[in-house]
């Protein structure tokens, strides 16, 4: 099947709500809504990781940023109000963060997406029709092997008292309540399994993040124990697409997708190396111990999302991280010419 463009013109005259909406993807996905006419995006965040505040996107006249969080009902309540579509992304997220804060991470997860189902289902018992609630699940479900892995594949639970798992856990429980809302209430729910996205504008404290910031300064990068472990790496504008069609394809409803690239995959060692070379810097690349769980090996099957939505990864990962080194490089000398 060759791969479709989604066509968010569908989408024309809605109110999107995104919690979680001023990280990285939320903003980004923000951007492309913004530019469908009629469309009001709401940007429902508390800011903890913010992509919007230090840019352009909140100058736009259909895009208004809500802070709250999920965990807050009544707000969340209003912000809502009157939404055909609901993009559920809000989560506590990056490893060091989850190990540190297992009880928050796993109350945002499970209680805020609770919130965002239950507020949903009763704008639509009271007569409002909603267009679609998407939750953003993770691939992290499938623990710490995942090869070629198919959304109908076991999970993989990891130990209790390993906090490293809680997100991964809490995640899994949030996509089971996506999928009975749908079975007992017929709310229109999907979920989106996303497998390790990068790009421009990314925040937080991800590999790739790190690695092209520490290339640009000529620091040293750093790569946890041999770097062999694997991951497929999605660029940001696929995982867009594949959004964009989960929330206008009729067959996205009551399913999970895996939306990824399993052509980009590298070891954690060899991505180093390479963003070294792309971004033409000197930095060195030094081994580092790290005794907690990681995630050794995830490669995504996406064959459903390809024969259901039309999703095709477009941007290999070579293209990818020249762009996003790019951006990054404009990024930094922006910085350095407003401090002067």
């Amino acid at each position: 099947m060759n791969a479709q463009t989604p066509n968010l013109s569908s989408l024309a005259g809605s109110k999107v709500v995104i919690t979680g909406g001023a990280g990285f993807i939320g903003s980004t996905l923000a951007r492309r809504l913004a530019a469908v006419e009629g469309v009001q995006v709401v940007l429902y965040d508390n800011l903890h990781r913010d992509a919007v505040t230090d840019s352009d996107l909140l100058q736009r006249p259909n895009i208004r940023l809500v802070r709250g969080d999920v965990l807050d009902k009544s707000a969340l309540m209003g912000a809502m109000s009157g939404a055909d579509v609901i993009v559920h992304m809000a989560s506590i997220a990056g490893v060091d963060t989850v190990m540190q804060l297992p009880v928050q991470t796993m109350m945002v997860s499970m209680q805020g997406t609770m919130h965002v189902l239950d507020i949903a289902h009763s704008m639509m018992k009271a007569g409002h029709k909603i267009h679609r609630v998407v939750d953003f699940s993770t691939s992290e479900v499938f623990g710490r092997y995942a090869f070629r892995v198919t959304e109908g594949d076991a999970t993989a639970l990891g130990a209790v008292g390993e906090a490293r798992w809680t997100y991964a856990v809490s995640k899994l429980a949030t996509e089971h309540l996506a999928w009975n809302y749908f079975k007992q209430y017929e709310l229109p729910t999907s979920s989106i399994r996303p497998f390790n996205i990068y790009g421009p504008r990314q925040v937080g404290t991800g590999a790739i993040h790190h690695f092209i910031r520490r290339a640009l300064e000529g620091r040293t990068l750093t790569v946890h124990n041999d770097g062999s472990q694997i991951r497929s790496w999605c660029f940001i504008d696929d995982i867009i697409d594949g959004i964009g069609l989960v929330l206008t394809r009729d067959e996205a409803v009551g399913q999970s997708f895996n939306i990824g690239n399993p052509r980009s995959t590298v070891t954690i060692h060899q991505l180093a190396h390479d963003i070294v070379r792309l971004a033409g810097s000197s930095s060195s690349v030094e081994h580092v111990e790290w005794n907690h769980p990681d995630v050794e090996l995830r490669v995504p099957d996406i064959q459903k999302a390809r024969q259901l939505l039309g999703f095709a990864p477009q941007i290999d990962l070579e293209d990818g991280l020249a762009r996003t080194i790019a951006w990054y490089r404009e990024d930094i000398a922006r910085a350095e010419g407003g401090a002067r």
